[in-house]
């Protein structure tokens, strides 16, 4: 479309009326909106006025299905088509006209640019940071550990975006955190739902933060909680505002994915804590309710009674454990001990006591039995070897000893009862029944 038919579209009051409305909620969709608004007009050669003519008279039914039939012909897709018609009904409406294009569009709710995009895996994910710059670390990890729309870090115009004081545990003095996982809070003005919510970042995240904020302080540049978290270059014109714009950040994220060989969205990153977070749900790491508040959704009733309320300290606490305890399935540094090797050396530990302190004969078949059994069946064979070997442990089979008279106190304290007294100053005990 000509520079010229756009420019006088612009200067149309009642479409930029409609215009200024939808950019009260989103300034990305009402570009969007208005030039595909145009391009419906330029098409069918009619005018925003005409369209609402049409609307009455009730004949942009016909003209939207003609105007669906050409399209699907050229290729062009569902899903694209419906957004079409949501705008048309977004004008209409907004021009008080009570009018619904009845026009059934084939797959109109399959999104085929995402019904096949797959997540990356922990090690693709670890090649993409390493193939970024110091300051896109930071962006995929608040995307891919933290859940953050890109939209959160700098929005669409570079107006608004995180900044360090929303870094609720960042001391910007020392460039240390108070708590790690670190409370990450999200403004209303930046949350999609317009509600406010925080989230967390862990310990890898925190480590990627920490080395771009020590990279800015040793720019020279002094470091505020009105700081914007992403700084723009310095003399970048498209950053007059001091945030990153949106498409600035997804730019920087998509070279990080390309240049790991990957062909992927920059969104997909959020859909990879997504995933990371249903997994941890499905193994009770974290709740459903708070799965959803850290994701920043609306949420469920319970969410609505719980979550959306002013939270109190502990609660806020709880959700930090809850992180922490997902963090193994997002992030990809090892840190300290595997849970199940964890698991392995006590299990090995506690074989090494039956076999050293109680004298128990294991073959190296058994051992591996008991290594390889789950905590239930590992405790109860545990307790039948020990059950098993008891009495000749004690007593090479024998329930009844004879003992110094002396020594009778030791045995009670060891388990043993007293029987009787037996002649020469010593006793019987035997083992409890």
């Amino acid at each position: 479309m000509g520079t010229k038919k756009y420019e006088d579209f612009e200067k149309n009051e009642r479409v930029n009326r409609w215009y200024l409305n939808v950019r009260a909620r989103s300034p990305i969709s009402a570009d969007i909106w208005r030039r595909s608004l145009l391009r419906y007009c330029t098409i069918n050669n009619t005018t925003p006025e005409g369209l609402l003519d049409m609307a009455q008279k009730g004949t942009l039914k016909d003209n939207f299905q003609d105007f669906t039939i050409r399209m699907i012909a050229e290729g062009r897709r569902g899903a694209y088509l419906a957004k079409v018609k949501e705008i048309l009904h977004s004008w209409i409406r907004f021009n008080d006209i009570d009018y619904k294009i009845r026009i059934n569009i084939p797959n109109e709710r399959l999104n085929e640019t995402t019904m096949d995009e797959r997540v990356p895996t922990k090690e693709e994910l670890s090649k993409i940071l390493r193939m970024g710059t110091v300051r896109s670390r930071v962006s995929v990890s608040l995307m891919a550990f933290s859940g953050l729309r890109p939209e959160v870090l700098g929005n669409y115009e570079g107006t608004d975006g995180l900044t360090l004081g929303d870094i609720e545990d960042l001391d910007i003095d020392t460039l240390t955190f108070k708590n790690v996982p670190a409370k990450i809070n999200v403004r209303n003005g930046l949350s999609k739902t317009r509600l406010k919510y925080f989230t967390f970042l862990g310990q890898e995240g925190c480590g990627y933060l920490k080395d771009y904020l020590d990279h800015r302080k040793a720019s020279g540049e002094i470091l505020k909680k009105e700081s914007a978290l992403l700084a723009p270059d310095p003399g970048n014109v498209q950053t007059a505002h001091g945030f990153l714009r949106t498409a600035l950040i997804a730019r920087e994220i998509r070279k990080a994915i390309r240049n790991s060989n990957l062909s992927m969205r920059p969104y997909v990153l959020r859909v990879y804590f997504a995933t990371a977070l249903d997994i941890a749900e499905s193994k009770g790491s974290i709740s459903h309710p708070w799965r959803q508040y850290i994701m920043g959704h609306k949420g469920d009733i319970e969410a609505t009674y719980s979550t959306n309320k002013r939270l109190l300290p502990e609660t806020i606490e709880g959700m930090r454990s809850a992180y922490l305890k997902c963090t193994k399935f997002f992030e990809t540094e090892e840190k300290g001990i595997k849970e199940e090797d964890y698991q392995k050396m006590l299990r090995d530990s506690a074989i090494d006591t039956l076999t050293g302190a109680f004298g128990i004969t294991l073959t190296d078949d058994q051992k591996e039995e008991l290594r390889n059994l789950d905590t239930a069946e590992y405790q109860k064979r545990l307790g039948e070897i020990f059950k098993d070997r008891k009495a000749d442990l004690l007593n090479n089979g024998n329930s009844q000893k004879v003992i110094p008279f002396k020594d009778v106190e030791k045995y009670i304290e060891q388990g043993w009862e007293y029987v009787r007294d037996f002649p020469g100053n010593k006793a019987i005990v035997r083992l409890p029944s």
